[in-house]
């Protein structure tokens, strides 16, 4: 198989180099297609095995044909990360902040990628066409793999002490009007951030609507013990975001990746006189790796618990 593939390769070396990398690109991007919108997988398939082979396979691709240097197997893997995050971008699958989010485990796995190809070319070269398709081949089966996996709930807890007592700032966290533009940069990237809450009723079974910039949360009440607790469950949830783009995205992950279950204030009246009011949310996302997309969501909540807990505090006070 090397000898035949060796056959169709070209002798210049632009144009080797610009095949490996066309050739790289398409068949990583007609996988990751396949994986989001048909297996409907953003997880380890996508985020680490893909870059692995945008790493690896223009090298062992230019290596079949030419002798290759560790820099230039770096550089050449480097080279296909940005052409084909160029292309997401350009074919509106991704948007700017999600590529942004994306690059660091991304460029980090292409450069491991660079370091395998290199290896394979200079050490194992008639195994390097094997060795290519079986990366190929792994990135779709880890994708069904991971599907089947479970989901687990993430809790995120946020605090603030208020100068009132706690019966002033329930009324303040039952519902809360218009809060100011944000100053903070997290929210002038697209993340959805709350802009006021209203309620429909009183008690167990009202309606709370968070509205945020996407749309609302629609929130039943399950626990209602005023001043001290209020919980509830989340019905209905817009997209977390808006995708930085020329184009208008609608990307799958945008829908039911990152699904809040419950939430909870908990006011504790302080002896001082004062009230410490925590902010909880419940939630899950399919998104994988779940230790590094956790770095993320955790500090994007904690932003959004930040906002609407100051925003009381200053409610209250000026009561």
């Amino acid at each position: 198989m090397r000898q035949l593939i060796e056959k169709v390769l070209p002798e210049n070396d632009l144009a080797l180099k610009a095949l490996a990398i066309g050739v790289t690109v398409l068949l990583a991007g007609l996988l990751s297609l396949w994986g989001i919108y048909q297996i409907g997988e953003y997880g380890l398939a996508l985020f680490m095995l893909t870059p692995l082979f945008i790493g690896a396979a223009p090298c062992i691709l230019y290596g079949i044909k030419k002798e290759i240097s560790s820099a230039e197997a770096r550089n050449l893997a480097l080279l296909s990360l940005l052409v084909f995050t160029l292309a997401l971008i350009i074919f509106a699958i991704e948007g700017l902040l999600c590529v942004a989010m994306a690059a660091p485990i991304g460029l980090f796995f292409t450069w491991i990628g660079s370091l395998i190809g290199y290896a394979i070319t200079k050490n194992t070269p008639g195994n390097a066409p094997t060795a290519m398709l079986a990366l190929l081949c792994a990135i779709p089966g880890l994708a069904f793999v991971e599907k089947e996996q479970d989901i687990k709930l993430t809790t995120v807890v946020s605090s603030i002490e208020i100068d009132a007592d706690p019966q002033t700032v329930w009324k303040n966290v039952v519902e809360f009007p218009q809060l100011e533009e944000p100053s903070e940069f997290i929210f002038k990237t697209g993340i959805a951030y709350p802009i006021n809450a209203k309620i429909e009723g009183t008690g167990v079974g009202a309606i709370r609507h968070c509205n945020f910039t996407t749309g609302s949360f629609v929130e039943p009440i399950t626990v209602w013990d005023e001043p001290r607790l209020l919980k509830f469950d989340v019905l209905d949830q817009p997209e977390p975001m808006k995708e930085l783009s020329f184009w208008d995205i609608d990307a799958p992950h945008l829908h039911d990746f990152f699904v809040s279950k419950q939430g909870q204030f908990k006011l504790t009246a302080l002896p001082n006189g004062k009230t410490l009011l925590e902010g909880t949310t419940w939630y899950h996302h399919r998104i994988k790796p779940a230790f590094y997309w956790q770095l993320w969501s955790d500090q994007i909540v904690h932003a959004i618990h930040q906002r609407v807990l100051t925003h009381i505090k200053k409610n209250s006070e000026q009561q």
